[in-house]
């Protein structure tokens, strides 16, 4: 009986120390980060004018969007920061060379960049941002294109209202998922990294917020999948809305 008396105040000192960590860092996260391209915005209509520009090859669409991530990699580690969109269209004359498929720059350069400052939210994001306003957390687009792009992109979709701050790779050149870039993200804002959820459509956007200490949720877009070899996100969700629901009420917490 003397032994049954230690053990329980030792049990309970365990699961003190023991809970969930989903249950831990919910109750911190106060602001969202929101990752833009395909997250919250469509890009449907740009890979139309991708494959137009690449003679309707639509199965060359991965492998320019990979080249392009790629070759931001590039950018960062030999220190020749260049705008996603510049370098969106550099890879596309790559890839267009490879397949002897015929292509000039401003060809290339109209198929990327004209749609892809209009395109429209994903038809559960306004729902979704406004069910996190409500709920009493800051919105705050992190992106890898540019401070005008982003501005011209939301202006577009009319997402503008929505948004508290954009935040873009242009100020420190040096794309996500760098953990410099995530770090940079923090001390502009002034929050700490368990303060802030990172939200995206990427794995390697939630691989690389989750290594810096963000709070992650991975938004499962069609043909979207998380990389295995990491920590998994915190939330991983069909849409904005399921998780802004799945978040916790903070105007209630804070009275």
């Amino acid at each position: 009986m003397k032994n049954l008396f230690l053990f329980i105040p030792f049990t309970l000192f365990l699961l003190a120390f023991n809970t969930p960590e989903k249950e831990k860092e919910k109750s911190h996260v106060k602001v969202i980060f929101l990752d833009v391209n395909e997250t919250i915005l469509d890009l449907n209509n740009m890979k139309t004018s991708v494959a137009e520009a690449l003679g309707g090859r639509t199965d060359l669409l991965n492998l320019w969007f990979s080249k392009m991530l790629h070759y931001s990699l590039v950018a960062t580690d030999i220190n020749r920061y260049e705008h996603f969109g510049k370098i969106g269209t550099a890879t596309l004359l790559m890839v267009a060379e490879n397949n002897a498929i015929p292509l000039t720059m401003e060809e290339a350069k109209k198929a990327i960049v004209t749609p892809l400052r209009s395109l429209p939210p994903h038809p559960d994001v306004k729902e979704g941002l406004e069910i996190l306003r409500n709920k009493g957390y800051k919105v705050i687009t992190f992106t890898n294109s540019s401070y005008e792009g982003v501005k011209t992109q939301m202006a577009n979709a009319e997402l503008t209202p929505y948004i508290d701050q954009m935040l873009s790779v242009e100020t420190i050149k040096t794309y996500k998922p760098h953990l410099d870039s995530y770090k940079w993200a923090l001390k502009e804002t002034g929050y700490k990294a368990e303060e802030v959820m990172m939200v995206a459509a990427h794995g390697w956007d939630v691989a690389g917020a989750k290594e810096a200490g963000l709070n992650t949720a991975f938004i499962k877009r069609k043909g979207k999948a998380l990389y295995p070899l990491v920590e998994r996100p915190d939330y991983v969700v069909k849409d904005l809305i399921e998780l802004a629901n799945q978040l916790e009420d903070l105007t209630e917490k804070l009275k």
